[in-house]
């Protein structure tokens, strides 16, 4: 077994989803390893990472509108607003969603569906630069 961890740097849009399938993708290829798990780590607590549809942008705005409606900003229940109106509703969808990941590769590449990416989901309303942890154990 081997192992190689990196790092990326993602510029996101706010409030939105940012494919990274393919930055990954090349990261994993550069690394020399055939048959493992990759594991991808968002460091954040404003923002997730998820395994969406890639084909269809409808379903990126009707899962940011959703989540909108789901958590809205301006909540009474909320204490947490000294970082702006935005802050807490992030903090809520990023605990709704996932921080990390586990992906299986195969022959140095991902083992995704055919319309799957994997999307840094920005909670918060401006951009953000984000950094995800990338792990891969293989042969």
């Amino acid at each position: 077994m081997r192992q190689a961890q990196g790092r990326l740097t993602v510029e996101t849009g706010g409030g939105d989803l940012t494919d990274v399938t393919d930055r990954i993708a090349r990261w994993l290829s550069q690394q020399g390893l055939a048959d493992g798990l990759l594991t991808i780590f968002c460091r954040h607590t404003s923002a997730s990472l998820i395994i969406q549809e890639n084909a269809d942008p409808d379903v990126q705005r009707d899962l940011i509108a959703y989540f909108r409606r789901l958590v809205p900003e301006g909540d009474p229940l909320y204490v947490h607003t000294a970082e702006g109106p935005d802050d807490m509703p992030a903090h809520v969808r990023a605990a709704l969603t996932q921080t990390q990941l586990s992906i299986p590769f195969d022959r140095g590449r991902m083992v995704l569906g055919t319309w799957q990416g994997i999307y840094v989901f920005e909670h918060r309303r401006r951009p953000h630069r984000r950094e995800l942890v990338l792990h891969a154990l293989g042969e």
